[in-house]
């Protein structure tokens, strides 16, 4: 299935920023998070769908996910 995952701020360093991608039906958002090698404790928002999601969440066909690493500052 094609999933389109976009990256933002750091955790585009090395990998990219946007790109198309299959998977294999039953792909979870943590599978592609592992492939990606990105530490799940640097991870601020997932969107799914342009929605919230978690990261044990079973991704469907044509689904657009953007991983967003925690803000930080003061």
């Amino acid at each position: 299935m094609h999933i389109n995952v976009k990256l933002f701020a750091t955790f585009r360093v090395g990998r990219f920023v946007a790109e198309p991608r299959n998977y294999p039906v039953g792909t979870r958002i943590v599978d592609i998070v592992r492939e990606l090698e990105i530490p799940e404790p640097e991870i601020g928002i997932i969107m799914l769908n342009s929605k919230h999601a978690e990261l044990d969440k079973q991704l469907t066909d044509g689904d657009n996910l953007g991983i967003f690493p925690l803000v930080g500052g003061g």
